[in-house]
């Protein structure tokens, strides 16, 4: 059904966005988008043409692999040879009754309240690592073995990278760390100059996305993907920085370019390549400042970052990705360089109300179980009926407010839930919309009502405005959602699915970046559902794969002022009992030590 790939032309014009030492590793920015040979195409344009072009369609999906070999994926994890390293503690490190135990013991429904900030070392560090982003178990099917993370990915291909840039950090050298999930452990990549100027924050985390890890299986959508992806671990941030007590929040005023200077991205030399270099690099996506005694940290600033990448040691040289590539995917290149920021581009952080304090289903289950027993359902129970109560909870989970996690990133206000609702006790099966915040849903409600007379449901907390556009027979809604999502039951069979619409036309015109931003909400919204559904004993998984223009006129929506980005279903699981897990780190010594 995917239709077969097309290897790119070997010539490649590197964008203008990032400095000299990038332009030779970046792929092309803008050559294969442009119907017109050597007119130049705005990046807002770029940005429409590569969204248009990566929509599934009924007739035919999205530009793909026609082929995938198993045996030779490319490499989950990514390691520096040559960096000296430093293997973090784990959780099961921490003594019985200590302040980090205590944390960890807290119940889970309380991670959205204030929480006494932990200190500022090895430990913690660790724990905010691993509670976001390490590995959480193994799992085996006769003779596969695969790693499961705290942080959910597309495919489980895990396209992004962490990194730890820190000063003054005891038992860390000054400078930028990458984090290895494989074994919990940090390695120096760049040890800061002694006596440099000091400012910014003292601790920050930052992200990086290996595109190809998702481009090798999902071909041109993966930047979608990827953006979710990161979208999934700023959430898992922001969640474990709750549970230590530490803020954690988006640095949206440096560039890309300044970003991948500081991270080391930029230089091509230190990424070699045999077949196509664009398999083995790293994109630049988000920094976050840490604030480890619970105030809000310093902000960064990109003038400085690239200062601190000029005078830094560099030392290793990061191991292969994917040696032999089959395919090449120019176009993601292109929408890369597109929409990627300048220092000083982004506008003031949104304000955000209070959180809602309304009691949730009572759950009894600790903040660490959930994070760390969280899972991507593969089946639903098709029968099971979701209490009300429970499916309150998990739209309460989802309105923004200006607590954990929503204060990570900048912008997390703009996407409405449509729901495809299958049993839930008390609503008649149809398809929902969810007014998650006033002000952004407006005007996609005044174009829904061109086609539906939203009716307000009764019976939800009054800050719960959900709205029925349209009642179906629950057998004609369940053909409805298994064949908008590309065929595939576990839409049919969750209690209900959601589909995130964002307004598309009027943000990317304003600003070509916004669809990183986009896509990043989602991934957010989507990373709630995950571990709230876990918090009532349900389990979620997201979608990537549905038929976006489909999905568009199921709800009358024409035109690109609205677009479908992200679709995640919850129910009751169906566990495969074959599979067998094991231990995330059953092979470290319990001692922290120096690898």
């Amino acid at each position: 059904m995917t239709p077969t790939a097309q290897l790119a032309p070997l010539a490649e014009k590197p964008p203008a966005a990032l400095p000299p030492a990038q332009q030779a590793a970046t792929p092309p920015a803008t050559h294969t988008s442009s119907p017109v040979p050597g007119v130049e195409l705005s990046p807002a344009l770029v940005v429409r043409i590569y969204h248009r072009r990566t929509k599934h369609r009924f007739q035919a999906y999205a530009a793909s692999p026609s082929t995938l070999d198993w045996d030779s994926q490319p490499a989950p994890f990514r390691h520096y040879t040559g960096a000296p390293a430093v293997l973090l503690p784990l959780l099961a490190d921490a003594p019985a009754g200590s302040p980090l135990q205590d944390a960890l013991a807290a119940p889970y429904a309380g991670l959205t309240e204030p929480r006494p900030a932990l200190a500022a070392d090895l430990a913690g560090l660790g724990a905010l690592l691993q509670l976001s982003l390490g590995l959480t178990g193994w799992k085996s099917l006769g003779p596969d073995r695969w790693a499961v993370r705290a942080n959910p990915s597309s495919g489980n291909l895990h396209p992004v990278e962490a990194w730890v840039i820190c000063r003054d950090f005891p038992g860390l050298a000054d400078g930028v760390h990458h984090y290895r999930p494989e074994d919990h452990a940090l390695e120096c990549r760049a040890a800061d100059a002694p006596g440099r100027a000091r400012g910014g924050p003292r601790l920050a985390i930052a992200l990086s996305s290996v595109m190809w890890r998702e481009a090798w299986k999902y071909g041109e959508r993966a930047f979608r993907y990827c953006q979710l992806d990161v979208g999934h671990a700023a959430g898992a941030l922001r969640q474990a920085a709750a549970v230590l007590g530490w803020t954690l929040a988006e640095q949206p005023g440096v560039g890309s370019a300044s970003l991948a200077a500081r991270l080391g991205l930029d230089r091509s030399a230190d990424y070699p390549y045999r077949r196509y270099q664009v398999s083995e690099l790293e994109e630049p996506e988000l920094l976050f400042a840490i604030g480890t005694d619970g105030s809000r940290p310093a902000a960064a600033c990109g003038s400085e970052l690239r200062e601190a990448a000029a005078t830094a040691r560099w030392q290793g040289t990061a191991s292969t990705i994917d040696p032999y590539p089959m395919f090449r995917w120019p176009v993601i290149g292109e929408v890369a360089a597109a929409s990627r920021r300048e220092d000083g581009d982004a506008a003031p952080a949104q304000a955000l109300p209070p959180p809602s304090l309304r009691p949730q289903p009572a759950t009894d289950a600790s903040v660490a179980g959930i994070i760390l027993g969280r899972r991507s359902a593969q089946r639903f129970a098709p029968d099971h009926i979701l209490p009300r109560d429970r499916f309150a909870a998990l739209l309460q989970a989802i309105k923004p407010h200006c607590a954990a996690p929503w204060d990570a990133l900048a912008d997390v206000s703009r996407l409405t839930p449509v729901l495809f609702v299958h049993r839930v006790e008390g609503l008649r099966p149809g398809i929902y919309v969810f007014v998650r915040e006033s002000a952004a849903a407006a005007p996609l409600l005044a174009r829904l009502q061109q086609r539906f007379a939203p009716e307000r449901v009764a019976g939800l907390p009054p800050e719960l405005d959900l709205r029925l556009l349209q009642e179906y027979e629950p057998v004609q809604l369940r053909r409805l959602a298994r064949s908008l999502h590309c065929h595939q039951d576990i839409a049919a069979n969750a209690c209900f699915a959601v589909g995130l619409l964002a307004p598309f036309d009027s943000r990317i015109g304003a600003e070509p970046a916004a669809y990183r931003s986009l896509f990043r909400e989602a991934g957010l919204i989507g990373q709630v559902l995950y571990l709230q559904a876990e918090a009532l004993g349900l389990r979620g998984t997201g979608i990537g794969c549905y038929f976006d223009d489909p999905v568009h006129e199921a709800l009358g929506l024409e035109g690109e002022s609205y677009q479908s980005l992200y679709h995640f279903t919850i129910g009751l699981p169906v566990v495969d009992n074959r599979i067998e897990t094991t231990p995330a780190y059953a092979d470290r010594a319990t001692p922290a030590a120096s690898a």
